[in-house]
């Protein structure tokens, strides 16, 4: 790993106490980040060095249920030893100069630039950045922008944000952040597809009959209100998170297994989906409205379900039908993709019991003819810790490799996807469905979510 310094912006943010603070922990413990690095946190809350190794400790050991395991004393010792902290004002031109002298006088020479906190300082954050000279590359030196979903809250607004990016850098060295695209299932789909011959022949309309999507929790939407209740579930999850697993489940073999190839090949699935408005029902869960930040006239979706196609040769005439949603009976995400004529049904599933399963046929034994549903599967150990999509993505980051990072042209096709949905939505009104169920009726035969298997 090259020498280098992270600037997380926000280090104090929500995001940054549920996933970024953990992962520099998990980094750290795995030895991945090498030895030649200092992170600097940034934030408005005014605290001493004393005041911010104890946050971090306390932020390590707080109940997450992304990050389960204990902590070791050593391994938070020797990260404490690569953190910095400085309290700023993002508006003001002095707190960039302050941190300036702070990342110089950490003496690595590549910068990377994490942005945890609203997009609305976006704008401010660059020109200040640009201003005290951290924007520049010198000559065998990286500077590069991680930034989270949702780029935008629209197609317009997407636009806006991709070209104020490009106002400041370059689209190599910009790095748009779904975590999806970091989880394990979610990457090994493309070598399970291409690596092996058996069954991608048999990944078109003459032998598919649909695709199912689902994204599930059986949890409600805790803290997170103030950003909940004026996105909702579509631009939550719909409009990122389902698009990319259709996406890497339906798309071609790339020519080249690289980074431009291979998103080329997305943006081509996502460029041709064509949703069905009319086929749209939103829910709301019972009790949404008494949520922490949430206006007790909430209109807002916690579920939705529709139905798309793709129009393109291979899968034209395939209904894929997608649905997501909060406090469901169980937690799954998952593409299910059901045969023509036949019981098989081949699940990804990423989440939880992650693995590749076929569904098939088979016979009990005994002395009669009696058969049963069984899965040929691929399993990720139980009881092991898989890396988790942040560590991957950051450390995919600070190689320069984009496979698994959205770039312009992917963005502006996801939301030319979702807007229509959007736009539809406002004429409905969401059904309250309880806590615990599968969430509205919606005239769709969904497979219920098996835990049959990757359970050893």
């Amino acid at each position: 790993m090259e020498d280098f310094t992270l600037v997380i912006f926000g280090i104090t943010s929500n995001l940054a106490q549920i996933k970024l603070i953990p992962t520099l922990y998990d980094l750290m413990a795995g030895k991945e980040l090498g030895d030649k690095f200092s992170v600097v946190g940034v934030g408005r809350t005014q605290m001493d060095r004393p005041q911010f190794e104890t946050y971090i400790s306390q932020t390590l050991r707080a109940k997450n249920r992304h990050h389960t395991h204990s902590i070791e004393g050593a391994i938070e010792q020797k990260l404490f030893s690569h953190l910095s902290y400085l309290s700023a004002n993002l508006t003001d031109a002095s707190s960039y100069t302050a941190l300036k002298q702070l990342i110089t006088s950490k003496g690595h020479q590549n910068l990377m630039i994490y942005l945890a906190t609203f997009p609305s300082l976006y704008g401010s954050i660059f020109t200040q950045l640009k201003q005290a000279g951290l924007t520049a590359e010198k000559a065998g030196t990286w500077t590069r922008i991680l930034i989270e979903k949702p780029i935008g809250t629209d197609r317009t607004s997407a636009r806006a944000m991709n070209t104020l990016l490009s106002e400041y850098f370059r689209e190599d060295q910009i790095f748009r952040l779904d975590h999806y695209l970091g989880k394990e299932t979610i990457q090994n789909i493309l070598t399970f597809r291409f690596g092996n011959g058996f069954l991608e022949p048999l990944m078109n309309s003459e032998h598919i009959d649909h695709i199912q999507v689902t994204a599930a929790e059986d949890f409600g939407i805790g803290l997170r209100g103030s950003y909940y209740d004026q996105n909702g579930a579509i631009k939550d999850v719909g409009q990122n998170h389902l698009l990319q697993m259709i996406a890497l489940a339906t798309m071609d073999k790339p020519s080249v297994y690289n980074d431009k190839e291979i998103t080329r090949e997305r943006v081509k699935v996502l460029s041709h989906l064509i949703p069905d408005e009319s086929s749209l029902v939103i829910g709301q869960y019972a009790g949404y409205t008494n949520e922490k930040d949430v206006s007790p006239k909430s209109m807002i979706e916690t579920y939705f379900s529709f139905k798309t196609m793709l129009d393109n040769d291979r899968f034209r005439g395939v209904p894929i039908y997608i649905r997501g949603g909060k406090c469901l009976a169980r937690t799954a995400t998952e593409i299910s993709i059901i045969f023509k004529n036949s019981p098989n049904v081949l699940i990804y599933r990423i989440q939880p019991n992650e693995g590749i399963v076929l569904k098939i046929k088979t016979k009990k034994p005994g002395h009669t003819t009696q058969l049963e549903d069984s899965y040929m599967q691929y399993c990720y150990p139980i009881g092991v810790d898989l890396p988790d999509a942040y560590e991957k993505l950051i450390v995919d980051a600070l190689r320069g490799d984009q496979t698994f990072f959205n770039d312009a042209n992917e963005v502006d096709a996801q939301w030319a996807f979702t807007d229509p949905l959007v736009a539809a939505k406002h004429d409905l009104t969401p059904t309250i469905y309880e806590p615990g169920s599968w969430g509205p009726a919606d005239g769709f035969d969904w497979l219920e979510p098996s835990i049959a298997f990757c359970t050893i």
